[in-house]
């Protein structure tokens, strides 16, 4: 079969929509729903998607640490508000409507009246206050919930008005707050019994083996079968909130079935084949998907990632109380540790061949941990720094690094310097560019031995045992919050990965020493969390990623543009360059008849 030269157009998406469509509130029979701005389609049919990875650890939202997991339990899990995907401005979702005090601390939210569980049970203000006072605040399951509503160290108090109306009040004016609202919420009748049991049966629960029919759910969909590592899938929920113009309940598809797949190339097959109806298209791989014949598709272009890729050493100096053991190698730590080292690997790395090579240019450099589409982005920083070989086997030697006849990098005490360097396997995008940075520092004479290893065991390396030297991973990102990356940055943070502090785990003569640097980072979040105004907000921002480039406890590599085939028989498709994705309206989305 020969292909067409003309191929598929990609259709640019503008981050700004004259009027973006909003949902509004509607009475049903007396309940209070949320009517979909989009088109009325046809129900039934499944739709089919694909990721890579062995599938999710839980479907427990508060639980999840992975993005996998929390896409599958965002599924079914709703929050009391929502952003809206082009105006960026928050709607009530869960919540019929919310106030915010003149005192911009107090929050005043009001449920919908007439909405329940999967179950039949309403859903009340008993459920948000057990969520949040006996969950969220407690640090239950994954403890980055409690760190991004944490403000001067304190939580928000949560208070039942009556029953559909809760009251939250902040210790102080706290910017991030009503994006916190976002949170998804629990049924009390289901989890507190669970609770009761102690922190781990809730880690447990809900867990990947769970039984379909224990769950109890809000979101438009809900679990009806996960074969392990194979697939997952979702059954439409009847009692979903949201409703079309005719007021029937959505969403449209009857069943969303997500495959897992071993990498990229297996996901880009199933679309080829027209097994899959979204493919998320690398840089690599964008002329050949605008040249297939079929699936008949449309290719969007939502402009640069919302998220971030980087290279980070393990710089955790502790040891595991448990083992009585180092996470890292002295030897090795005592590099990882020396800024200069940092800096010289940040400067042998061509991120321009990255873009060139591995993004076939459909990206740009990236220098900060603010992403490009980042409205809080540096604008002195963005640009960074170019390659630098020299610069960097300079650096080395002020560090007291030296080669040997071999041109073998040793340290001061002789040792050679290698290292093992990690990321998650099937992903061939960050594979091509470990086996690039592999060659990046080979030429400064390291040895670098890279390993990509399956997703759910790199994630536990980074987030539970630390055991790890390098590695090359992404986090997800907002183009205009950028408090969501506190876990991360905060030096207390669940997601703190290169320097993690466990109490249960950590001891030694290093344990709870913070960077001065770290500090800064932790007061330009929080002093930037306490200012409303954005303009007002940006130099606290501003200052935590020179802090970052400064110091590089990580460094940041790219930012590929997000391009998207999505299959014609899709309807009501709303790509959103806030977002990120096709599908944020996936309750609206209907499928076409073959």
């Amino acid at each position: 079969m020969q292909l067409r030269d003309a191929g598929h157009p990609i259709i640019k998406v503008e981050a700004k929509v004259e009027h973006p469509p909003v949902y509004r509130n509607v009475t049903v029979d007396g309940a209070q729903l949320l009517e979909s701005p989009y088109p009325v389609g046809e129900f039934g049919r499944t739709l089919h998607s694909a990721s890579i990875g062995a599938g999710p650890k839980t479907f427990n939202p508060l639980v999840s640490n992975d993005a996998t997991s929390s896409a599958m339990a965002g599924l079914m899990f709703s929050g009391l508000v929502n952003r809206n995907a082009h105006s960026g401005e928050f709607e009530g979702w869960l919540a019929q409507g919310f106030e915010i005090g003149a005192d911009q601390r107090t929050y005043t939210v009001r449920l919908r009246r007439g909405v329940t569980w999967s179950d039949g049970v309403p859903i009340t203000a008993d459920d948000v206050v057990f969520t949040w006072n006996k969950l969220i605040k407690t640090g239950m399951g994954n403890r980055s919930n409690l760190d991004v509503i944490l403000v001067d160290g304190k939580a928000p108090t949560v208070a039942k008005v009556d029953d559909y109306t809760v009251q939250f009040v902040t210790p102080v004016p706290f910017a991030p707050f009503l994006g916190s609202l976002g949170n998804p919420i629990l049924p009390k009748h289901v989890v507190e019994p669970v609770l009761k049991q102690g922190p781990k049966a809730f880690d447990s629960f809900w867990g990947v083996n769970a039984d379909p029919a224990s769950f109890v759910v809000s979101g438009p969909f809900k679990l009806k079968q996960y074969e392990t590592g194979h697939r997952v899938v979702m059954e439409r929920n009847p009692a979903y909130f949201v409703v079309n113009a005719n007021h029937d309940r959505l969403p449209y598809v009857k069943q969303y079935v997500t495959e897992f797949v071993r990498d990229l190339n297996a996901v880009k097959l199933l679309f080829e084949q027209g097994r899959v109806d979204t493919l998320g298209v690398p840089g690599q791989d964008v002329f050949y998907v605008k040249q297939l014949l079929r699936p008949k598709f449309d290719l969007y272009d939502l402009g640069p990632n919302t998220g971030t890729t980087f290279f980070g050493f393990n710089l955790n100096p502790r040891q595991n109380r448990k083992t009585g053991k180092p996470y890292v190698d002295p030897i090795k730590s005592a590099w990882f540790g020396n800024l200069k080292f940092r800096q010289a690997v940040d400067y042998a790395i061509r991120r321009d061949q990255l873009v060139q090579n591995i993004l076939r240019g459909v990206g740009e450099p990236l220098f900060t941990p603010e992403a490009l589409s980042s409205i809080y982005l540096h604008p002195k920083l963005a640009k960074g720094h170019p390659h630098d070989v020299a610069k960097a086997r300079r650096l080395l030697q002020e560090a007291g690094f030296h080669w040997d006849a071999a041109g073998q990098l040793l340290d001061g005490h002789g040792h050679r310097v290698q290292f093992e360097l990690l990321t998650n396997a099937g992903n061939t995008e960050r594979e091509s560019v470990g086996v690039s940075i592999k060659e990046d520092l080979e030429g400064l004479g390291m040895k670098v031995n890279f390993k990509p290893i399956e997703f759910n065991v790199l994630v536990n390396k980074l987030a539970e045992t630390m055991d790890w030297e390098a590695v090359i991973i992404g986090f997800t990102g907002s183009t205009v919050e950028p408090h969501g990356g506190v876990n991360l940055w905060n030096s207390q943070g669940a997601l703190h990965l290169f320097n993690l502090r466990k109490p249960d785990l950590d001891g030694g003569p290093y344990r709870y020493v913070v960077e001065p640097w770290e500090r800064a980072v932790d007061d330009a979040f929080n002093r930037g969390s306490k200012v409303i105004d954005v303009d007002q907000r940006k130099p606290y921002y501003w200052r935590y990623q020179e802090l970052v480039y400064d110091n590089l406890p990580v460094s940041y590599l790219y930012s590929p543009n997000i391009i998207t085939a999505v299959n014609k028989r899709l309807q009501n498709i709303d790509p959103s360059p806030v977002t990120g994705s096709v599908m944020d309206n996936l309750e609206s989305i209907w499928i076409k008849r073959k």
